[in-house]
């Protein structure tokens, strides 16, 4: 029975984050109320809610822009599979934003991103492999195939 409530509780949790989700886009600012509900979400391991909070923070979108929140947000969701924060860590990492500038993390992040069919990816993964060494695009590609989700 706990565990039948467990699962309801989530379930109205990730509709009203999806409720949010939907009211946002297009919107110039996320409201405090929609950033807290991220926030609880996120918090909680939600991928989803974790990218959308990378993107609050790297875009400020009714906050202000901190590229090192961004990244961690970006992380978190990416360490779990989430194809799009993958994207976004890899962006992260190519242009230095909120982490150290590297090319090889970048590319790994677009390849895993790739992989899971994430088109953009796959086009900014080519274009700076163009810009590494094979040894660099080499260690990417070990990166790459080494790389375990978590939770």
């Amino acid at each position: 029975m706990n565990a039948l409530k467990n699962s309801l509780r989530t379930l109205v949790a990730l509709t009203t984050l999806l409720v949010c989700l939907s009211s946002i886009q297009g919107s110039a600012q996320v409201s405090k109320e929609q950033l807290m509900q991220f926030r609880k979400a996120a918090e909680q391991g939600n991928a989803e809610a974790q990218l959308q909070l990378g993107g609050i923070y790297y875009y400020a979108n009714g906050v202000t822009r901190d590229v090192a929140e961004a990244a961690k947000w970006y992380r978190l969701a990416a360490e779990q599979g989430y194809a799009e924060a993958q994207h976004g860590l890899g962006d992260c990492y190519y242009n230095g934003k909120g982490v150290p500038q590297d090319e090889v993390l970048a590319y790994m992040w677009y390849n895993l991103a790739a992989a899971s069919g994430f088109e953009t990816a796959k086009s900014l993964r080519e274009l700076i492999s163009v810009r590494m060494t094979p040894e660099q695009i080499a260690e990417a590609q070990k990166l790459s195939r080494e790389w375990k989700p978590k939770g």
